[in-house]
């Protein structure tokens, strides 16, 4: 065997518009979050702003989209609006961005709510006040109102 094997050649280091766009591939991002993950790679602050605004102008990026998909990954996933709407706020999107994709969630929170007692809390679907006390304290906790829980265990006891 000779020593001398091909030498391999090594990629060129992506420039942020490259990196970004390969995070924006991946899945939805928030302006904020683009710009911390540019960041934590090595890229100058001045840098990411400009490259995300590049994607921005060419529509890969766009916080109102990102909300959206946040909004429906969430409602999907069991989470109510209060826990929602303060996921939104850490990523730094205007407050009346926030409440324009919640007011336009197609979803209905209390059927949401209902469909998360029938998987998570069966039991109190059947009347045990201490089963409906803790399927309460666990919507509460995935950011269901008090009158959105309410409705669900009044909707399942009826």
């Amino acid at each position: 065997m000779s020593s001398s094997a091909p030498k391999r050649r090594r990629r060129p280091e992506p420039t942020p518009v490259q990196r970004a766009l390969g995070l924006l591939t991946r899945r939805e991002h928030s302006r904020n979050e683009l710009v911390r993950k540019l960041k934590q790679r090595g890229v100058e602050a001045d840098d990411a702003a400009a490259a995300i605004d590049r994607l921005a102008e060419a529509g890969w990026q766009d916080d109102a989209r990102f909300a959206a998909s946040l909004v429906r990954n969430r409602a999907g996933s069991g989470y109510g609006p209060a826990y929602i709407r303060a996921e939104l706020g850490t990523h730094g999107l205007p407050g009346e961005l926030v409440e324009a994709v919640m007011a336009g969630y197609e979803g209905d929170w209390i059927d949401n709510a209902r469909q998360l007692l029938q998987r998570r809390h069966p039991q109190a679907l059947e009347g045990d006040r201490d089963a409906c006390r803790k399927a309460a304290d666990f919507l509460l906790r995935r950011g269901f109102g008090m009158a959105q829980v309410r409705a669900a265990l009044a909707a399942d006891l009826d």
